[in-house]
């Protein structure tokens, strides 16, 4: 295949420069595993009616692994980190209460979203009378160690629980903008106040990133249904719809309209074009494994 000319820009902001390079474009919309580009939660839990507690997984690629859980009123995760990842959460219904080391305990309802770096103990509980449906990232290869050995489950294949000590462990290091609780109400009402701009970045890691992007389709340019967007060399994007509705139109798939709850899935080399929509206020957490990805639109 012959290699295309693109126009660099990151993170879907103004191009950086003028200069066009060569880019490969590989075969797009190539779905294997778990992924498909489009995941409705109407059909995750129609699928799993009737049941108390479930876990679905959703993304698991070279990068980052997501799944959804709905886990049951009291339901209590112990004592764990992972050693060299991050993890995060984002509440979609009920309240999970977050007892993450260095900080004090934080309660997230609908639209939190919580993360615990690596070497961070942390442990949730499920408060309410209502169960909890929480959207659940980690670095692709991640493990978890259990400060209690009765708390941990089955070993992963291939291994076996070994009794360990950190030679140094360091605890809580958030760094960056990242902070233990951001919710979907405050960082939404400060773009709505024009205190915040753009794309707000919620979780920055070397190895992952979660990018909260808000808007209105009464505010943008008329819909041209010849643009095909941009697409990344290197890794695949993802979006956890958190509210109204996003418009996709992807390569080789057409145009998703993904709703609250949602996720949407764009492989590699895969032309796509987000757009908020419908009436109202709309939006999207994107995920990828790049802090500052790289989006390619075709050169003229």
């Amino acid at each position: 295949m012959k290699p295309i000319f693109v126009a660099l820009t990151l993170c879907g902001t103004a191009a950086l420069t003028a200069q066009v390079f060569y880019a490969p474009k590989g075969k797009p919309a190539v779905y294997t595993g778990p992924h498909k580009a489009h995941t409705k939660l109407a059909d995750l839990k129609a699928k799993h009616a009737g049941k108390k507690q479930w876990r679905e997984l959703i993304v698991d690629d070279k990068h980052l692994r997501s799944e959804y859980l709905l886990l049951p009123p009291g339901y209590k995760h112990p004592k764990a980190l992972h050693p060299d990842t991050r993890s995060w959460w984002v509440v979609m219904e009920g309240e999970v209460r977050f007892d993450i080391e260095t900080v004090d305990s934080v309660t997230a309802k609908k639209g939190g979203m919580v993360q615990a770096p690596m070497q961070t103990i942390f442990s949730y509980e499920v408060v309410g009378d209502t169960p909890a449906l929480v959207f659940e990232t980690n670095i692709a290869g991640a493990k978890t160690l259990f400060v209690d050995r009765g708390d941990a489950p089955a070993p992963p294949a291939g291994t076996e629980w070994t009794k360990v000590q950190f030679n140094n462990r360091v605890k809580g290091k958030f760094l960056h903008d990242n902070k233990p609780l951001a919710t979907f109400d405050e960082v939404a009402e400060k773009l709505e106040k024009g205190q915040l701009k753009g794309t707000i970045r919620i979780v920055e890691d070397d190895r992952g990133a979660a990018n909260f992007i808000y808007g209105y389709n009464s505010k943008l340019p008329p819909l041209d249904p010849k643009n095909k967007g941009h697409y990344h060399p290197e890794g695949a994007e993802y979006w956890l719809i958190m509210k109204g509705q996003i418009r996709y139109p992807i390569e080789n798939v057409g145009v998703v309209i993904a709703n609250e709850g949602d996720v949407v899935y764009v492989p590699p080399y895969t032309w796509h074009a987000p757009r908020w929509w419908g009436d109202g206020a709309s939006c999207r957490l994107a995920m990828n494994g790049f802090p500052q990805i790289s989006h390619l639109f075709e050169a003229h």
